[in-house]
């Protein structure tokens, strides 16, 4: 394994660590209908948003001061450099991709704050180069708050099973 992608792991591994432990500490609970309800809104919007590869409105279900990290742990910071990574990737290597996600567990860790997990699965996808990917899975792992009674992402972290 690279250090780089190591180095992503390790990273991964300690911040769901330290969600974990904030969970517990708490003592999170489950979303109440409501929130569960707003909360698979809001991954269905950046979903619907990804398959059009529209960069505006997949960052517009990001939190302003958003964290994002994808597979590859590539990191941005706002939602402007956010929609600005997806400009890149959408007329690049998700030019064609599809992806589909579904909400597995939602935990509050605080009111107007969730912890939230998805799987993810993906086609379409090119390589740098420019070949064709194979279909590919993988997990979401989110920190989502509720701002002026929506639901957005303000830590998105993705994991390539």
């Amino acid at each position: 394994m690279d250090s780089a992608r190591a180095r992503v792991i390790v990273a991964m591994v300690m911040v769901i660590s330290l969600v974990c432990a904030g969970a517990w500490a708490q003592k999170g609970t489950e979303a109440n209908p409501a929130d569960s309800a707003g909360i698979k809104k809001a991954l269905a919007a950046f979903g619907e948003a990804f398959n059009k590869h529209d960069a505006h409105a997949t960052a517009q279900t990001f939190a302003e001061d958003a964290d994002f990290t994808n597979m590859r742990g590539e990191s941005h910071h706002g939602r402007k450099e956010i929609e600005d990574f997806f400009v890149t990737r959408y007329a690049g290597v998700l030019k064609n991709a599809h992806r589909s996600d579904a909400v597995t567990r939602i935990r509050l860790l605080a009111p107007g704050v969730a912890f939230v997990d998805a799987d993810w699965e993906m086609t379409g996808t090119k390589t740098p180069d420019g070949r064709e990917n194979p279909p590919r899975k993988g997990l979401l792992m989110w920190v989502m708050t509720k701002q002026n009674g929506k639901w957005l992402i303000t830590v998105f972290h993705e994991a390539d099973l």
